[in-house]
């Protein structure tokens, strides 16, 4: 059922009309969008479980119900563990609520930037993750079309936490029609993508490899003021391993690389060829401790930029555990009136 069309109650599949504040308590802000907010909300009914719920205002959504309808379909058909998981939908006249899991890691660079040590066998630990999970997605007919760094954020901040994926706003159904839109973010987007031909789940693979690439040396393959000149190189596949950032980076590494940004989609990686190639599946990347010169690369790349944080994971830490201690505080008074 469209979450915007006519209602039927024997067909509703996405939402729940009502009060979304009757089942969740609704915290701090944890962002804000030009229609929409992100608030972590505490379950009445399981005391200490917290979620992020977007709230939507429909007068910023017209002209995007589809849109909208499509992501919550997307993250209907996927439930991985490392796919941020759409736990809930409400319905009224002014909003509609998607109730997220809670990931309070931050996001993939900032956690490198922050790290003591760094190797290729991380970079190649992460990116398992990432593959595993954009294969279970394309083989539920689901391509993302906007991977990027940004939208890989950790679980939590333990050191052993998990990448999720997040943002599934571009993704698209296979099946649902032909994909020919030019769609993602410049310097993440395929050959094809620009070349507006239509395109497959190949251009999540070409994403991943551009990933990988940033994360081995803390810039990325293609850049460019000017998104004309970016979009040439990206056309043309032009990337290079420069000297000196990339001498001490392992061939079996470059070769995973170049299996990914491939130029021709059919002769590019699957999710599921990456993951056997070695520098993943082996025992080819190297364990040398590249986080200086990374962590160098990637203040200098992207300071110019501020890197969206889709939660304020400090923030959200810090109200859990004063809402933990004020809970604990309650319960203590009122046990020690009861004596």
């Amino acid at each position: 059922m469209p979450l915007f069309g006519k209602k039927h109650d024997s067909d509703k599949k996405h939402a729940k009309d009502g009060d979304v504040r009757k089942k969740y308590e609704f915290k701090d802000t944890l962002g804000t969008g030009a229609f929409s907010e992100v608030v972590l909300a505490e379950d009445k009914h399981d005391r200490g479980k917290y979620f992020a719920i977007k709230c939507i205002d429909r007068h910023g959504l017209k002209g995007k119900e589809e849109s909208l309808d499509n992501e919550i379909s997307v993250l209907r058909r996927l439930a991985h563990p490392n796919i941020v998981e759409l736990r809930d939908v409400f319905d009224d006249k002014t909003h509609v609520y998607l109730v997220m899991e809670l990931v309070t890691g931050g996001e993939l660079f900032d956690r490198i930037v922050e790290k003591g040590s760094y190797t290729e066998k991380d970079a190649s630990m992460l990116i398992r993750q990432v593959l595993e999970a954009v294969d279970y997605m394309h083989e539920r007919g689901v391509v993302h079309r906007d991977l990027k760094p940004e939208n890989l954020l950790f679980y939590s901040p333990s050191v052993e936490a998990k990448i999720m994926i997040s943002d599934f706003g571009l993704s698209k159904i296979e099946g649902s029609g032909t994909m020919a839109t030019a769609c993602g973010t410049p310097g993440y987007v395929a050959p094809e993508v620009l070349a507006q031909q239509p395109y497959g789940k190949e251009v999540d693979c070409w994403s991943i490899g551009v990933i990988a690439y940033i994360l081995l040396c803390g810039y990325p393959p293609f850049y460019d003021e000017n998104d004309a000149e970016l979009f040439k190189q990206i056309l043309r596949a032009e990337y290079e391993f420069d000297s000196p950032y990339w001498d001490e980076i392992s061939d079996s590494a470059k070769d995973f690389i170049r299996h990914l940004m491939c130029k021709d989609p059919s002769q590019r990686f699957s999710c599921k060829e990456a993951i056997t190639h070695p520098w993943i599946s082996g025992n080819t990347a190297l364990e040398k401790n590249i986080h200086p010169s990374v962590k160098a690369q990637m203040l200098k790349t992207f300071a110019k930029t501020k890197w969206k944080q889709a939660y304020n994971a400090t923030a959200v830490i810090r109200q859990m555990k004063k809402l933990a201690m004020n809970r604990e505080e309650s319960h203590h008074n009122a046990t020690a009136q009861s004596k």
